[in-house]
C-alpha cells in the first residue's frame, strides 16, 4: 500500500476484533485483498510497499511467500470465528502477484475459499506486469478460479516508459490483454499514466488508442503523482525533468474521456472507465462503497465492521510476528461515525452512483444545489435526490467532496 499509516493504537496480540464489529462484518459485503510485495525491478515514481530481490537477500523469498499467507488466513479465521459471510472478491495487487508461480496464487486461493468460502459469482483478480505472464501462466489462473486480469501499461511510448523506469517494450501490454482474452479472460484491465515528464499530446492519443484497440473492458487512467522519496521525485527536485503540470494532466483527463466513451467505454469512477456494469471493478467498489476486507500480506490494510488496521511493513517483521502466532497488525483506528460519514461522502461521491443529497450533513444539501448551478454537479441527477459528479466536477472531484463536507 502506498504511503505510511497513521499511528493509531496497538493491534492486540491474537488480532482480535471488537464485539461491534464482528457483529456488523459484511453489511456492506466482504472482500480479500492479498498484497504480493516482490518487484523485478522499482519503477521510479512508485512509492508501494514493495521489494526486489536484492532488498530482501537472505529474507522472505518468493518460494516461501504463499505459506505466510496461509498462515495469516489461519489467524483470520480465528478472529473472525466464522462471522464473515463469503467473499465476494478476492483482489492480488502488488508489487507483482504473477511474479509468483501461477500455482501459488491458486494456492493462497484455495485457502481464501477454504477459510471463508467464495460467493458462487466471486470476482477474483489479479494484476500483472505485461512481461510477468504468458498464455500458459494465464491459463493456469483462468483455471484456478480467477476471473479477472489487471495490466499495467502505463503508456505505448517507449521515452514515457523509459522516465517511469518501466521495462516492458511499448506494444507489451496491449499484447498481453489479447492473450488473455483469447485464454479465455471475459474481464482485462489495462491501467494508464498520463502527465508523465516528456510526454506528449500525440504520446497520449497513441496510448489511449493501443488500449482501446486491445479490446479490454476496462480502463484506468491516473494522473501521475510525483511521491517523495521517489527516484522520480530526486530527478524532479535535481531538475533532470519537469514537474508535472496541472492544466496538461486536466486536458489528458478530457482527452482520456473522449477517447473511451467513444469507444463504448463509460465512467464509474472517476478513475475508471467500463463496458459495461459486469466490467467494473467488484473489489474496487466495495473500497468505494464501503464494505469491509481483510488484506493480508506485509503493509496491507484492512476494515472490518468501522476497525481498519495495517500490517507491519517489512516482509521479515511479517514473517516474525506469524512466526510467533501473533497478529502482523502493527496499528490499528476504530473509526467513530463521524469519520465513517466523512469516508463515506469522499469515496461515494467519486462514483457515477454519487450520493443521496439526502445522506448529506448540513449545509450538504445547500452546497450541493450552488455545486449544480456552478456545472459541478448534475441537474438531472440533482432532481431525483442524487449528488453526481459532471464532466467538469470530475476534473475538481476534491475540491468539490470538500466543500460538501461540514464546515
Amino acid at each position: 500500500m502506498p504511503g505510511l499509516p497513521p499511528d493509531g493504537e496497538p493491534v492486540p496480540r491474537d488480532g482480535s476484533l471488537p464485539a461491534a464489529a464482528l457483529a456488523s462484518v459484511g453489511e456492506r459485503g466482504f472482500g480479500v485483498y492479498v498484497h504480493v510485495p516482490f518487484c523485478a525491478s522499482r519503477c521510479g515514481y512508485c512509492d508501494f510497499n514493495t521489494y526486489t530481490a536484492a532488498e530482501l537477500a537472505g529474507g522472505v523469498t518468493r518460494e516461501s511467500y504463499a505459506d505466510l499467507v496461509l498462515d495469516e488466513l489461519r489467524l483470520a479465521a480465528r478472529v473472525l470465528d466464522g462471522t464473515a459471510p463469503k467473499a465476494r472478491t478476492v483482489f492480488f495487487g502488488g508489487g507483482t502477484p504473477t511474479l509468483l508461480p501461477a500455482d501459488d496464487l491458486a494456492r493462497i486461493l484455495d485457502g481464501v475459499d477454504a477459510t471463508f468460502g467464495l460467493a458462487e459469482d466471486a470476482e477474483i483478480s489479479t494484476e500483472a506486469n505485461p512481461e510477468s505472464v504468458d498464455p500458459a501462466y494465464l491459463a493456469r489462473l483462468l483455471d484456478a478460479g480467477f476471473t479477472r486480469v489487471s495490466l499495467g501499461m502505463q503508456s505505448a511510448a517507449r521515452h514515457v516508459l523509459a522516465v517511469l523506469d518501466r521495462k516492458h517494450s511499448p506494444g507489451r501490454a496491449a499484447q498481453a490483454a489479447v492473450e488473455a482474452r483469447e485464454t479465455g479472460f471475459g474481464h482485462v484491465n489495462l491501467d494508464l499514466i498520463y502527465g508523465t515528464p516528456g510526454e506528449r499530446d500525440e504520446d497520449w492519443a497513441a496510448s489511449l488508442d493501443a488500449a482501446v484497440a486491445a479490446g479490454v473492458d476496462h480502463v484506468s487512467a491516473y494522473s501521475l503523482i510525483v511521491e517523495d522519496g521517489t527516484r522520480l521525485a530526486a530527478r524532479i527536485r535535481r531538475g533532470e525533468l519537469a514537474m508535472p503540470d496541472d492544466d496538461v494532466a486536466a486536458d489528458r483527463y478530457l482527452a482520456a474521456d473522449a477517447t473511451l466513451s467513444a469507444a463504448g467505454l463509460d465512467w464509474y469512477e472517476v478513475s475508471n472507465w467500463a463496458r459495461d456494469e459486469a466490467a467494473r471493478c467488484r473489489h474496487n467498489l466495495l473500497y468505494w462503497q464501503g464494505g469491509d476486507w481483510w488484506g493480508f500480506g506485509p503493509g496491507a490494510h484492512s476494515h472490518v465492521g468501522g476497525v481498519r488496521w495495517w500490517n507491519v511493513r517489512h516482509p521479515s517483521a511479517y514473517a516474525a510476528r506469524l512466526a510467533e502466532g501473533v497478529s502482523p497488525g502493527e496499528g490499528r483506528e476504530l473509526l467513530a461515525d463521524e469519520d465513517r460519514y466523512l469516508e463515506d461522502v469522499l469515496l461515494r461521491l467519486r462514483i457515477v452512483d454519487g450520493i443521496r443529497v439526502t445522506s448529506l450533513a448540513p449545509p450538504g444539501p445547500e452546497k450541493a444545489a450552488r455545486a449544480v448551478a456552478d456545472g459541478l454537479l448534475d441537474e438531472e441527477a440533482f432532481a431525483e435526490g442524487i449528488a453526481r459528479l459532471t464532466l467538469r466536477g470530475r476534473l475538481l472531484a476534491d475540491a468539490v467532496v470538500r466543500d460538501l463536507l461540514p464546515d
